[in-house]
């Protein structure tokens, strides 16, 4: 078996700095992603790219282009499956404090503390804030020092400012589980990543884990605030969303290929997650601006 990574993942700038940027562009090697939490907030914006988005509680899928702040020790996965050509991401991590104790409570940089703690729910900026302030996000990773530490708060001054933002976990999302219960969840996620199109059984999930499957449903209950059920379904419904965007498929095929194999309980859980029916979905995808 293949050695699992932290679940914890360690942060280390560079040599004489306190903020972590990096620039991956469509030629680089794709990173395995895996279920994760750190102190530092992370700052994500990508230009051009597919991915699904697991943060917290919350899934979905993004088309074109994103920019994300997920804030202290909020869990989260892997964002982009692929970035087109002439397509990057721009991560940024630093900690609230990178500035010293107390920086951030002065009475100048009250809009920014409130952005950090709405931050904990997972904070997605819509195509405004994105246009103005990407750019100057993918400028950070040409800066060092003074000037990159200018910039950033340039830049959070204008996400703490604006109002075309949607918060990603609405009803909260409580991280309450040790690191070894984290580990677990990274498993879990994993199989489900990988075998969604197929039918999971509970035996099988919780076998994985090395629990009785009343142990475990429970333990995921709590660990999530889902049945295993739901999220499965979530993840399909989120695959659903990717095909329907990108290919010709009929909404029947989309069904089927994301593992459902009734198609009214298909149709059904879709109207659910998106608040529309896919047939909806895929027209209204031609006249949105992304």
């Amino acid at each position: 078996m293949k050695q699992r990574k932290p679940t914890l993942e360690k942060i280390s700038p560079n040599f004489g700095s306190s903020v972590f940027v990096r620039k991956s562009s469509s030629v680089d090697t794709n990173r395995t992603p895996f279920w994760h939490f750190h102190p530092e907030i992370e700052l994500i914006y990508v230009n051009k790219g597919q991915g699904k988005r697991h943060i917290g509680n919350h899934l979905s899928y993004f088309n074109n282009s994103q920019l994300i702040l997920i804030g202290s020790n909020l869990p989260h996965n892997g964002f982009t499956d692929r970035l087109t050509q002439h397509g990057s991401e721009v991560l940024v991590q630093f900690k609230s404090d990178f500035l010293g104790a107390g920086f951030f409570d002065i009475p100048e940089m009250s809009n920014i503390n409130t952005l950090f703690e709405r931050a904990k729910s997972g904070i997605i900026f819509k195509p405004e804030t994105k246009r103005r302030v990407g750019k100057k996000i993918q400028k950070l990773n040409d800066l060092e020092g003074f000037e990159r530490i200018l910039l950033l708060l340039k830049i959070l001054k204008k996400l703490a400012d604006a109002k075309d933002y949607e918060i990603l976990n609405a009803n909260g999302f409580v991280f309450e589980t040790e690191l070894q219960d984290s580990a677990k969840i990274d498993i879990i996620y994993k199989h489900i990543n990988e075998n969604f199109q197929n039918h999971i059984t509970l035996d099988d999930i919780a076998d994985k884990v090395s629990m009785t499957v009343p142990a475990f449903c429970r333990y995921f209950k709590k660990s999530t605030g889902k049945t295993f059920t739901k999220l499965v379904n979530e993840y399909r419904i989120v695959h659903a969303t990717k095909l329907l965007s990108e290919s010709q498929m009929s909404i029947a095929d989309v069904a089927f290929e994301c593992g459902f194999n009734n198609f009214s309980h298909f149709n059904k859980l879709f109207n659910e997650f998106t608040g529309k029916s896919a047939s909806k979905y895929r027209s209204e995808l031609k006249s949105i601006v992304k």
